[in-house]
C-alpha cells in the first residue's frame, strides 16, 4: 500500500462518526466527520491507504455529493408559480420536527389572482387544515387552525408585493394577522391545543389530504419569496426586522431553505424596479 495521506474540507451537511472505506473488499481508508454547527458546516477528514492522487478523485466526488444535498440561500430569489394547476407546489422541510405550541409564519407574495388561493398549508395525520393561510380577495383572509376556520377582514388587494405574517399562541389561543405591517382584528382559536408532528408543509396548494388532495381552483399563481417560520410568536419589533430582511426563521429559514419543487414551479432571481428591490420595498 502507498503512504497514508489526508484531507479536510467543510460542507453544509449533518452527522458525525467514522466509516471504514473499502474497494473490491480491500481496505481503502477511513473517513471521519464532525458536525460543527450551521455556520461552519461539516468538518470531514479522509485518511487513505492508497496514493494521494487516487485519494483526490474520491475527494472531489464526495464534495459533489455533499454539495447537492446542501441547504440553499434564496435571499435574492423567488418561487414562481406560473399557471393554474393542481400539481405546482413547493414542499418545505423544517430544520426541526417537533410539536408546536406557538408559531409565526411570514412570507411575501405577488399575484394577479382575484379569486381565493392558498399561500401556506400545514397538514398532519388526519387534519388537512391544521394550519391554512387562504386569502380571499379583495379584502378577506380565511385562516384555519386545527381544521377550525375563521375570517379576518383586511384592506382591499392592490397589484403589488404583499407581506403577510400570521402567528398563533396556544397559551392564549391568540391569532394575529399582519399584512404590509398592519395588524388586523385579532382572533382566539384552539387555546391549549398543541400541533402534533410530523407535519406536511406546502406553499401554493391547499392540502385536502396529507401531502396531496390539491385543487387547481385553490392554487396560488404568482411569486412567493422570503418565507420564514418560527416556533414562537414574533413581537412588533421582530416583525419590523423581518420586513427589512434582518430576521430569519428557526423552523424554516429562507437563507438556508431545504425544499422540493413540484409541477413546474420555478426558482427565479428577483429584480429591481424604479430603484426599489422587489425583495425589500413594501408600503407602510
Amino acid at each position: 500500500m502507498g503512504r497514508p495521506c489526508g484531507v479536510a474540507f467543510g460542507v453544509r451537511w449533518g452527522g458525525s462518526g467514522d466509516q471504514l472505506l473499502a474497494v473490491d473488499g480491500e481496505p481503502w481508508g477511513v473517513v471521519s466527520w464532525h458536525w460543527m454547527g450551521r455556520e461552519w458546516g461539516l468538518f470531514m477528514s479522509i485518511s487513505c491507504f492508497v496514493s494521494c492522487r487516487t485519494m483526490k478523485t474520491y475527494f472531489l466526488l464526495l464534495v459533489f455529493i455533499a454539495g447537492s444535498l446542501a441547504q440553499e440561500d434564496l435571499s435574492q430569489k423567488a418561487f414562481l408559480f406560473p399557471e393554474e394547476t393542481s400539481t405546482a407546489h413547493v414542499i418545505l422541510k423544517p430544520e426541526t420536527s417537533k410539536p408546536l405550541k406557538k408559531f409565526t409564519v411570514c412570507l411575501r407574495s405577488y399575484t394577479e389572482l382575484t379569486r381565493e388561493h392558498t399561500l401556506f398549508s400545514l397538514a398532519t395525520a388526519g387534519k388537512d387544515n391544521m394550519v391554512l393561510i387562504f386569502p380571499q380577495p379583495p379584502n378577506n383572509y380565511s385562516i384555519c387552525i386545527n381544521n377550525k376556520e375563521f375570517h379576518i377582514k383586511v384592506d382591499a388587494e392592490v397589484l403589488d408585493w404583499k407581506h403577510t405574517c400570521m402567528s398563533w399562541d396556544s397559551d392564549s389561543g391568540l391569532v394575529q394577522l399582519w399584512v404590509n405591517r398592519k395588524l388586523y382584528v385579532r382572533k382566539v382559536s384552539n387555546k391549549g391545543f398543541i400541533i402534533p408532528s410530523p407535519a406536511s408543509i406546502i406553499l401554493g396548494q391547499d392540502q385536502d389530504s396529507y401531502g396531496g388532495g390539491f385543487q387547481a381552483s385553490q392554487c396560488f399563481v404568482g411569486e412567493i419569496n422570503q418565507f420564514d417560520m418560527w416556533d414562537y410568536v414574533l413581537s412588533l419589533e421582530e416583525i419590523n426586522q423581518v420586513l427589512v430582511n434582518e430576521k430569519n426563521g428557526n423552523v424554516l429559514n429562507w437563507t438556508s431553505l431545504s425544499y422540493e419543487i413540484k409541477g413546474g414551479v420555478l426558482v427565479e432571481p428577483l429584480y429591481k424596479f424604479w430603484g426599489y428591490a422587489a425583495s425589500s420595498y413594501y408600503p407602510c
